[in-house]
C-alpha cells in the first residue's frame, strides 16, 4: 500500500513593534539585535538544506526599522549611547545602557562568553570594563552566520577582551552594512522558490477590533467592552493597503498572503483581504474548531476555503513544542520527539500541517541559539520520505481544500481577543484612541495634507497590538513603562500637530502596580516544610521563593498549563519544591511528572496518580504537588538548575519554569534579608 506523504508548512513570523517616538528615534534596540541574530540566520539555515521550503512573514514596522540602520546613530537611541566613549555618558544614560546589556539571557548567551559572564556580575564597571561589556553584549547577539562568515566578528570573538573604541566603531559599521543585506536575501530566496513571503496589516493591529469592537464580545461573551467604541474601518483598510504598498516596494511583487496580526480574523477582515488581491491567510486551530463547531483533530490537517480565500490553521501543539518546550532538550532529543508526534498525522490522507510561530524570540532561550535543533531537524527532513515541506503559496494552489460556511472571530490566543481588550488597562488604551479620534473629527481648523498624513501615521501606530499586549495582568515586561510611553506619545503627537493642548489624561500612565509585580521572587529564608502535598499551614512555605507562571509569557503566548505557581527553597540537607494549580486537570491516570536535574542529567519520572519515593526523593500529590530532594543528588555545592515536565505519553503538557531552568544557590545565606 502506498504511504501517504504529509505536507508540512513551516511559517516563521518576524515582527517587532515600531519603537520610533514622535521624533522618529527608535527607543529600544531589539530590531538591531534580532537582525544580527535571527532575521538573516533563519532563512540562511533553511537554504543550507536544498529542497526544503518554508514561509516567512515580515511586518511593515520591521521592514521600515531595518531600513533605518543605514544610519544607526541617528535612528537608534541605544546605539547612539553605545557608540560613545563611556566617559561621555551621564549617569542615567549609562545605567540604562547597562540595564539593556543585562537583559541578555544569562544561561544561553552570557555564560558561554567567560569575560561577559565575569563583567555581568560586577556591580560597578569602570570605563575600560564597560567598553568590553558593550562589545561582548553585541557579540553575544551575533548569530552563527556572522560568527562563521564575518571576518571581523570572528576576530573580536578570538580577542575576547580588552576592546577599544575603534573596535566598537568598526563593529557597528560592519553590522550595519550586514543588516542592509537582510531584505534583499529574502527577496532572492522568494524568487528562487525556497521561501514564500507574506506580511501583516501595516502597524500590526488587531483588524477585527478596528472594524468592530463587538467582535471581542462575539469571541468571548464574558468580556467587557471599552466605553463608547467607534468603528475604525477606514484605518483598518489603510493598514492593509499601506502594508501591501510597502511589501511591493521592498520585494518587487505584491504579496499573495497575510498573517493577520496575532492570527486575528473575522468575516469582514477576510472580505477586505480578498478585495485587496490576497489569496491566502493563516490563523489558529481554535478558529477552525469554533467555525466548524467540531474539535475533531483530523479536520485540522488540510487548508480550507472561505469566500474564495485559502486559510491555513496552525497546529497549536506542534508550534508550541518548538516555541516553548524544546529549549529544554538537546537538538537530537527535540527532533526525535517532533518527528514522533508528527508521524501519526502522516497516516491521514492528504494531510497538510501548519506549524506557525515567532521566528525570532524563542531562540535565545535555546542552547546555541537553536542552531543544533535546526541543523538536526533539517537534516532529518532531507531523509524523511513521508514528509515534504511546502510554502503557503504552494498550498494555496491546492485543489484539495475543505469548505467553511462561516468563520468565527478570534485570534491565535484562546480563540478570542482578550489579550487586547477587556481588561481595564487595555480598554483604557482603546478609549484614549476613541477620544482622540473624536477630537480630530470635531476640530474646526484647517488641516493641511501634510499634517493630515502625519496624524494618520500616529493613529495607525497607536493601533499596534503590542501596546495592548503589555497592558493588563496577562503578560509582564520590565519595559512596560517604555511601551506605555510610546503608545500615549502617538496620541499626544496628534494634538500637537493640531496645535491644541493634549488632554491631561494622556500624560498619566495607564499601567497600574498590579501588572508590574515580578513573576520571580527569590527565597527569603531557610524553609523545612513537611512534604505531604497538603499545604497544611500557611507558615510551611513562608519565605520560599516563587515563580508565578501566570505572569510569565514571552513575546509569543502559549497555552497555559495546569501549574500556575512554583514555590521553592531549602534547608541544610534538602531542596523543597511545591507546584500549585488546577489539580483536577491532573487526575488523568496517564499523566507523569518529570524532574530533570541539569548538572547530573538525571531524569526522574513519577506517576501523577500516586505519592511515591525514588532514590530518596519524595513526591507527594494531593492539594498540590510537593517534592523533597536530598542535596546528595546534586553534583555541585554551588548552583543547581532544575526543570520539570508534565507529560502524557509523547505529549508535553507543560514545561516548567516557563522561562528556563529553576536556579537554586546552594550557598545562599539570606543575610541580606536579616533585620534587627
Amino acid at each position: 500500500m502506498k504511504k501517504h506523504s504529509l505536507k508540512l508548512c513551516f511559517f516563521w513570523h518576524m515582527h517587532q513593534p515600531d519603537y520610533r517616538d514622535s521624533s522618529g528615534m527608535m527607543r529600544m534596540p531589539w530590531v538591531f539585535l534580532h537582525a544580527i541574530k535571527d532575521y538573516y540566520e533563519m532563512p540562511w539555515l533553511l537554504n543550507q538544506y536544498k529542497g526544503l521550503k518554508a514561509t516567512f512573514n515580515i511586518t511593515a514596522p520591521l521592514i521600515e526599522q531595518l531600513n533605518l540602520y543605514k544610519d544607526p546613530l541617528e535612528n537608534d537611541y541605544f546605539l547612539s549611547l553605545w557608540a560613545k566613549h563611556p566617559s561621555e555618558l551621564e549617569g542615567d544614560a549609562r545605567n540604562w545602557l547597562i540595564k539593556i546589556c543585562k537583559t541578555t539571557q544569562y544561561e544561553t548567551m552570557v555564560k558561554p562568553l567567560p569575560h561577559f559572564d565575569e563583567l555581568y556580575h560586577h556591580e560597578n564597571l569602570n570605563d575600560a570594563e564597560l567598553i568590553d561589556f558593550e562589545v561582548l553584549f553585541i557579540l553575544a547577539w551575533c548569530g552563527h552566520y556572522l560568527r562563521q562568515e564575518n571576518k571581523f566578528v570572528r576576530q573580536l570573538f578570538h580577542k575576547g577582551k580588552d576592546f577599544t573604541q575603534s573596535d566598537k566603531a568598526q563593529l557597528l559599521k560592519t553590522l550595519s552594512t550586514f543588516i542592509e543585506t537582510i531584505l534583499p536575501f529574502y527577496a532572492k530566496l522568494q524568487k528562487t522558490g525556497v521561501i514564500s513571503l507574506s506580511t501583516t496589516p501595516y502597524n500590526h493591529p488587531i483588524l477585527p477590533l478596528l472594524l468592530d469592537m463587538n467582535n471581542a464580545k462575539k469571541a468571548n461573551v464574558h468580556t467587557t467592552l471599552p466605553s463608547d467604541p467607534i468603528s475604525l474601518k477606514d484605518d483598518a483598510i489603510a493598514q492593509v493597503e499601506r502594508s501591501i504598498l510597502l511589501y511591493e516596494k521592498t520585494f518587487g511583487v505584491k504579496p499573495k498572503g497575510f498573517w493577520p496580526a496575532e492570527g486575528a480574523v473575522d468575516e469582514e477582515s477576510i472580505e477586505i483581504y480578498k478585495e485587496k488581491g490576497l489569496s491566502w491567510v493563516a490563523t489558529d486551530e481554535e478558529i477552525l474548531f469554533h467555525s466548524l463547531g467540531d474539535t475533531t483533530r483530523s479536520k485540522l490537517y488540510r487548508p480550507y476555503r472561505y469566500k474564495g480565500m485559502t486559510i491555513g490553521f496552525r497546529d497549536h501543539t506542534l508550534s508550541d513544542l518548538i516555541g516553548f518546550n524544546y529549549r529544554f532538550k538537546s537538538g537530537k532529543d527535540a527532533v526525535d520527539h517532533f518527528m514522533k508526534v508528527l508521524k501519526p498525522i502522516a497516516d491521514t490522507k492528504d494531510a497538510t500541517v501548519f506549524v506557525i510561530l515567532d521566528g525570532e524570540n524563542a531562540w535565545e532561550f535555546f542552547e546555541n541559539n537553536a542552531y543544533d535543533f535546526f541543523t538536526t531537524l533539517y537534516k532529518r527532513f532531507l531523509k524523511t520520505a513521508w514528509c515534504q515541506t511546502h510554502t503557503m503559496d504552494e498550498v494555496s494552489q491546492s485543489k484539495k481544500q475543505g469548505r467553511l460556511k462561516k468563520l468565527a472571530p478570534g485570534s491565535w490566543i484562546h480563540g478570542n481577543f482578550d489579550t487586547w481588550s477587556g481588561h481595564p488597562e487595555k480598554n483604557r488604551a482603546w478609549e484614549l484612541i476613541y477620544q482622540t479620534k473624536r477630537d480630530v473629527k470635531n476640530y474646526t481648523g484647517v488641516i493641511s495634507d501634510e499634517t493630515a498624513e502625519k496624524i494618520k501615521f500616529h493613529f495607525l501606530a497607536s493601533e499596534c497590538s503590542d501596546w495592548f499586549w503589555w497592558y493588563g495582568d496577562d503578560h509582564v515586561t520590565e519595559y512596560g513603562l517604555e511601551f506605555d510611553t510610546l503608545f500615549r506619545g502617538h496620541l499626544i503627537a496628534v494634538y500637537r500637530l493640531l496645535n491644541i493642548p493634549p488632554p491631561s489624561d494622556l500624560f498619566m500612565t495607564i499601567l497600574t502596580r498590579t501588572n508590574m509585580v515580578p513573576f520571580l521572587v527569590k527565597p527569603q529564608t531557610v524553609i523545612s516544610p513537611f512534604i505531604d502535598g497538603k499545604n497544611n499551614t500557611f507558615f510551611e512555605w513562608i519565605g520560599a521563593g516563587s515563580v508565578d507562571e501566570t505572569k510569565f509569557y514571552s513575546t509569543m503566548d502559549k497555552a497555559r498549563g495546569p501549574v500556575e505557581k512554583i514555590l521553592y527553597g531549602q534547608d541544610e540537607e534538602t531542596v523543597f519544591i511545591a507546584l500549585k494549580g488546577d489539580m483536577a486537570s491532573l487526575s488523568d491516570p496517564l499523566l507523569q511528572f518529570k524532574l530533570i536535574i541539569d548538572e547530573t542529567g538525571e531524569d526522574i519520572v513519577f506517576s501523577m496518580q500516586k505519592s511515591n519515593e525514588v532514590d530518596g526523593i519524595k513526591f507527594r500529590v494531593d492539594k498540590q504537588i510537593e517534592l523533597s530532594i536530598p542535596k546528595r543528588h546534586f553534583s555541585t555545592d554551588s548552583t543547581v538548575h532544575l526543570h520539570f515536565e508534565i507529560v502524557k505519553g509523547s505529549d508535553i503538557i507543560q514545561s516548567l519554569p516557563g522561562y528556563g531552568a529553576l536556579s537554586i544557590d546552594m550557598n545562599e545565606s539570606y543575610e541580606e534579608n536579616w533585620f534587627v
